[in-house]
This record gives structure tokens, C-alpha cells and sequence, in this order.
């Protein structure tokens, strides 16, 4: 447990945003003709421009300070060497052994885990090739070409994610598709696109009992058996699982369930099985290159140091303006439509495992924990809320992600994406004065009366941080280093502020009121207890569905 009061570190870097508040970002650019090339990353074909961030050397040497008193790199060794590091569930943490690629062990009690992972990782790439080249069909014998991956939390938001990523790289006969909100509309309208012959449904629970996915698993396998008959559910459906009592009773082959384990997280998930959509929609060599990517970064975290790791960087920065700015929130916005749905699976990863109020000590937090994180698609996004991000009274640090080369290179389209995503940074960063506002205004040809009316509305504060991450195009490899790194960043994050990242208590007690109310809403009990709102609302739902 530590407290601003007592970590001289903690309260030296609060001294330092004290004397920094008032250093303007353009002042520092103008000071130091240098300073992106100081404050840039790289590795392979991965840039990380940091440059224009409220920081400078001292800060960034006693943010390493904190780190490094918060013992970041001993932990990082634990988690690496199979440490239980998820305290409160004892547990270790190990997605990074999904994507270990070096033919050396990883333990867990003293047993290497690695031939159990690379079992069911040959398990998902001779499935996979069997339905891509229709050696797997159908109860008729027809080819599968719609896949739909049945889950939620990680085992639906990162999938889809990642698929959808690399739409490029599917196989041209093969289609996507992902049910997980338990609202009938998102069975009903993913299975009003499909024809049963054709279709291949992936169940993804690690128990087999998490109620949005059962009801939805059982919804379309009644929709099927209407139309094929009891006896197909084993040639149309497979479990991401390790309850094989109840997948062969739901009628799913035992043959085709694919297991996972406990020392990985549902967020950190799509490496494993819980990846088997992915390898059928882009090939399991692909899938293979997607692990690669994640373990590249993965080296790069463990073995650098401080001062030039990636993840550990980008923590830092978010350290400094969570906890010493007191900014609670940041956006991530790429500039890449393949990626629009990047933000959504960080929010899950990030604000799932370090939004904590109780430290590793059990004790409740007296600083700033997890931030918000919200985002979306450039350039989109520059028409829905940037108005904030440039004039709003709210700063909102952003991470500007684009590849220099798009898969749909067609006339000047990129060049345009391109040039906003470095003109949004450079605008946030250097702002408008009201002087240089009124100067733009009188070249336009405004009278002294509209300038003096419109200078204030016309400027931009400007010191407004952003980082700027640049691949060389979004492929599978780039994709698993770009999601490792976050993973890798909240990590971070979550040991500088003596968390567990890696449990999710939190989303427990709304789902286990939910199955106390249910009877009541389908009238099969009355009289539990609630506060006279909850109450209220359950009698005026029965009276209208009436």
C-alpha cells in the first residue's frame, strides 16, 4: 500500500505537474528541434511518436523511478515465469504462453504448460483447414461457409474484433458472423441471413452455463434442428469449452471441443480457442503470424528496458495524466476502418481489469485507478465528438493509430486519412491563439467588429497531448503486436497502482440480481424484496407485457 503522503517518488512527480502547468507543448517543440526523435519508439515496422505529451526528461526519469519502486520488473518476470499473480483468484497469468513461439517451457506447479497449448493450437489448425477446404461439411454435405461465433465479454469482443481487423485476409467463400447480446434481435438477425446447410455454430463458454450464451447457443440450435433434424447438431456446432459433460449434452461432438485454460483471462482470450473463428476466416497461417506478432511485442516487453519499452512507456505517460493531472479518461481513435472496432475490445481490456477500488494489500485505493477509454473510427469521429477534444473545457489524451499503406490504396483516399491523423495532432497540440485567430479573420477580410466577435470562438487552446502509432500496414503480425502492447500497457498500469488485473468481480453482482428478478418478469415468483424504484419498474414491465 503506498499514498501520495508517504512515497517521496509519488510526491516529487506532484511537485513536478505543479512547475510543468503552465509549459506549453508548442514552446517545448520550439525549444528542442530534436525532441520527436527523443521521444519516438520503434520496433520492426511499428512507430511510436510520444513527442507531443506534457512530459519531459525529468518527469519521464522519475516516472521509470516510480516503476521501478513499484518493482514493475520483477513482476514482469513473474508473470513470464508462471507466477500466481492473480492473487485474489490464485492463478497465474499467461496468455502470453497461447503465443509463446520459442520451443522452450513455460511452468505452472512445477509443469510445463507449452504441449497442452501446442496440442489444442494443432487441434484449431487442422480444423480449421478442414472447413476452409470443405473436409468438413455439413449434415447434407455441403461446405460451411457462414461461421458464427456464439459468446460474449472475451469471448465474443475480441474475435470479432480481430476478424474483422483482418477482413482482407478472409477466404473469399467464408463469412462471419457474432452473436452475444442476450436481446433476441441479435440471434434474429444474424440467423435471417443463413441457411442452415451451411452454417457452423461456435459456442464459446468455458463452463457451458453463462447464461447470454446458452440461451443464444440453444435459440439456434432449435433453428436448426427445425430445419436438419436432431441428428445435425454434432456436424454444425463446436464448443470453446471444458465442461464436456454438458457440450455432449447439448449434442455437440466431444471431438470437437476445444479447451482452454484458467490462467487466461476471458479478455486476453483470442489467442487461444477462443481464436478458432479467426483461423477459419483468415487461414490458420495467418492465425500463426497473428501469434507471432503478439509474441514479438511480448519479448520486446519482457527483455527491454525500461526506458525504451513500448508498453511500459505508453503506462507511464497514462500514469502521469491519470494520477497527477487528474485527467480520468483517453481515447483511442484509429485512423484505419478495418480497426473500427478496436476501441470497443480495449474498453473491455482495460477498464475490465484495472477498474479496482481494493489494492493487492486489501485495502480500499485512495488514488485514481482505472480511466475511461471511449473512441472510435477516424475520420469519422472528427464529426461526432472532437469539437470537445479541441474547444471543450475536458482534456482527453489520445492514442492516433494508422498504417502508411491501406489495403484499399484507391485514388487519394489514404493520402487525405493520412494527412488528418497527423493534422489532428498537430492542431490539438499547438491550438490558435485569440492574436492569431484575429490575424486569420482580418486576411479573411473581417471588419475589426467581426473579429473582435468571432476571435474567441475561432481559437484553440492547443496543449492538448496525443501519441501517434504508425505500422507499415495493418497484417495479422501488426495486429497481434499493436493488441499485446495494450495488454502489456494496462499490466503496467495495474502494478504501479497495486492491483489485480486480472479478476472481474465487478461484473458479478448486476447478473446474479438479474437471475432474482427473471422469475418475477416471467411471473413464476412474487414477493422478493427491492428498493421500491426496482420494484416499481418490475410491476409497470409485467403490466405492459400483458
Amino acid at each position: 500500500m503506498f499514498t501520495k503522503k508517504e512515497d517521496k517518488t509519488w510526491r516529487h512527480l506532484q511537485h513536478l505537474q505543479d512547475k510543468f502547468a503552465k509549459i506549453r507543448l508548442r514552446d517545448l517543440f520550439a525549444g528542442d528541434p530534436l525532441r520527436a526523435e527523443k521521444y519516438s519508439l520503434q520496433l520492426e515496422n511499428m512507430h511510436v511518436d510520444y513527442s507531443k505529451n506534457l512530459i519531459n526528461d525529468e518527469i519521464m526519469r522519475h516516472l521509470f523511478a516510480l516503476a521501478r519502486e513499484r518493482g514493475l520488473e520483477d513482476k514482469i518476470k513473474a508473470m513470464f515465469d508462471g507466477k500466481k499473480i492473480n492473487q485474489t483468484e490464485n492463478r497465474a497469468v499467461l496468455h502470453i504462453a497461447l503465443r509463446h513461439r520459442q520451443k522452450t517451457p513455460i511452468y505452472v506447479d512445477g509443469r510445463d504448460v507449452m504441449p497442452q497449448i501446442n496440442t489444442v493450437l494443432e487441434k484449431i489448425r487442422d480444423f480449421s483447414e478442414a472447413v476452409r477446404l470443405g473436409r468438413f461439411t455439413g449434415y447434407t454435405g455441403k461446405k460451411l461457409t457462414d461461421i458464427v461465433n456464439i459468446g460474449i465479454g472475451g469471448s465474443d469482443l475480441g474475435p470479432f474484433m480481430a476478424c474483422e481487423a483482418l477482413k482482407p485476409y478472409w477466404a473469399k467463400d467464408i463469412h462471419c458472423h457474432f452473436i452475444s447480446n442476450i436481446d433476441g434481435t441479435a440471434c434474429a438477425e444474424v440467423l435471417n441471413k443463413l441457411n442452415p446447410e451451411t452454417t457452423l455454430f461456435i459456442v464459446a463458454s468455458k463452463t457451458f452455463t453463462t447464461i447470454e450464451t446458452l440461451t443464444n447457443a440453444k435459440t439456434c440450435r432449435h433453428w436448426l434442428t427445425e430445419a436438419l433434424g436432431e441428428h445435425a447438431v454434432a456436424k454444425h456446432f463446436v464448443a470453446l469449452s471444458t465442461n464436456k459433460a454438458e457440450v455432449e449434452k447439448f449434442g455437440i461432438n466431444a471431438e470437437n471441443m476445444f479447451e482452454f485454460w484458467d490462467f487466461v483471462g476471458g479478455r486476453y482470450s483470442m489467442w487461444s480457442a477462443i481464436g478458432l473463428i479467426i483461423a477459419i476466416a483468415i487461414g490458420y497461417k495467418n492465425f500463426e503470424r497473428l501469434l507471432e506478432g503478439a509474441n514479438a511485442m511480448d519479448e520486446h516487453f519482457a527483455n527491454t528496458p525500461l526506458e525504451q519499452n513500448i508498453p511500459v512507456v505508453l503506462a507511464l505517460i497514462g500514469i502521469w495524466y491519470n494520477n497527477f493531472y487528474n485527467i480520468h479518461r483517453y481515447a483511442v481513435i484509429p485512423y484505419d476502418q478495418y480497426l473500427q472496432y478496436l476501441p470497443a475490445y480495449l474498453q473491455q481490456l482495460d477498464m475490465e481489469s484495472n477498474g479496482k477500488s481494493v489494492t493487492l494489500d486489501n485495502k480500499f485505493v485512495n488514488y485514481a485507478t482505472g480511466p475511461v477509454l471511449f473512441g472510435g473510427a477516424g475520420t469519422n469521429v472528427q464529426h461526432s465528438f472532437f469539437q470537445l477534444l479541441h474547444q471543450g473545457t475536458e482534456i482527453v489524451p489520445i492514442d492516433f493509430i494508422i498504417p502508411a499503406i491501406s489495403h484499399n490504396e484507391i485514388g487519394n483516399h489514404h493520402q487525405i486519412l493520412l494527412s488528418n491523423i497527423l493534422a489532428q495532432g498537430e492542431a490539438l497540440m499547438h491550438g490558435k491563439t485569440e492574436e492569431e485567430a484575429a490575424l486569420e479573420l482580418e486576411k479573411a477580410g473581417k471588419s475589426k467588429t467581426e473579429i473582435a466577435r468571432l476571435k474567441k470562438y475561432k481559437s484553440f487552446s492547443g496543449n492538448r497531448p496525443s501519441t501517434t502509432i504508425i505500422f507499415k500496414k495493418i497484417d495479422p503480425y501488426a495486429l497481434g503486436q499493436l493488441v499485446a502492447m495494450y495488454e502489456h500497457k494496462v499490466f503496467t498500469q495495474g502494478i504501479i497502482w497495486n492491483i489485480n488485473s486480472f479478476d472481474q468481480f465487478g461484473v458479478e453482482l448486476g447478473k446474479q440480481l438479474a437471475l432474482n428478478i427473471l422469475p418475477e418478469i416471467e411471473g413464476t415468483a412474487f414477493g422478493v424484496e427491492h428498493d421500491s424504484s426496482t420494484a416499481a419498474l418490475i410491476n409497470y414491465i409485467k403490466k405492459i407485457r400483458k
